[in-house]
């Protein structure tokens, strides 16, 4: 088999193939960087809790819909996943509960509310797209809505880079000249929320999350630059997208999980290869080198 064969042609000659290879470049450039932040902000697993949060918001657009309407689930999952934010955001403040507490409670609630509506109304087989995403089903409507969320992102991060990175670091500066921390913070939330709805109709409420901590841990591991980091995690992202694809079509296997199969191969391999990796850790250094 040619190289053409086996990595060209499956793009040239299928209009789905592309499509599918365009949103996984676009949910790697706006939910990479974003996934930057989450971890240097060690909100990793709230990133997994908020994948589920948008789950009953979507089960509600679908219904309504009368089917996956990307709009309908769209908006829903925005909805709900922006008022699983402001509530936790409300819990902590008001209450002793920590905020990684009250989103794991409330992911959870929202992840069975989900389930359950589905079920009540939909097959099996609408539950299983809507948990785990139809990547191969994207159409222009979908690639739209990906392509306005990562452009919108990638401005955003751009007005408030500064700001973000500065409450990453010390929360309690920002706070002492009036910098407006927990505006930003809201912001980023949104485009935390607005990327899993990105992500969802391609990987689904389960997976959606996976474009956006695993290249992100991938850049933590090859460099210690912010900027680089960001970039890192896009390109892996993408590059996670186009091998999956390529793997899932030759092999006849789920596309979603490949892709996120694909993301934590390369993780795998930079635990060992990178410069943070276990391999060079065992190569012994110069006394106060590194």
């Amino acid at each position: 088999m040619t190289f053409a064969a086996l990595v060209l042609d499956p793009f040239l000659d299928y209009g789905f193939m592309r499509r599918a290879l365009v949103a996984c470049v676009a949910l790697g450039l706006g939910a990479g960087p974003v996934g930057v932040l989450l971890m240097l902000r060690r909100m990793s697993l709230v990133g997994d809790a908020m994948s589920h949060a948008v789950l009953p918001g979507a089960a509600i657009g679908f219904l309504l819909a009368g089917g996956l309407s990307l709009t309908a689930m769209g908006i829903g999952g925005l909805i709900a996943g922006l008022a699983v934010a402001l509530l936790s955001g409300l819990v902590t403040r008001t209450t002793v509960l920590r905020e990684d507490a009250s989103f794991a409670t409330f992911y959870l609630t929202s992840l069975a509310a989900g389930v359950l509506i589905v079920s009540l109304r939909g097959s099996n087989i609408d539950l299983l797209h809507v948990l785990f995403g139809t990547i191969l089903a994207i159409d222009a409507a979908a690639l739209y809505l990906v392509a306005a969320i990562t452009s919108f992102t990638l401005v955003v991060l751009a007005l408030v880079y500064r700001p973000l990175v500065v409450e990453c670091f010390d929360p309690g500066f920002l706070r002492a000249v009036g910098g407006r921390g927990s505006v930003y913070h809201l912001a980023f939330l949104l485009l935390v929320v607005l990327n899993l709805v990105a992500g969802f109709q391609a990987l689904g409420t389960l997976m959606a999350v996976g474009l956006m901590m695993l290249p992100a841990a991938i850049a933590q591991l090859w460099t210690r630059s912010l900027p680089l980091m960001m970039v890192i995690a896009a390109g892996t992202g993408a590059l996670s997208g186009f091998v999956g694809l390529l793997v899932s079509y030759h092999h006849a296997v789920a596309s979603g999980p490949t892709i996120i199969l694909t993301a934590s191969a390369i993780y795998g391999a930079s635990l060992l290869l990178a410069p943070a990796g276990a391999v060079w850790r065992l190569i012994p250094r110069p006394h106060l080198k590194g």
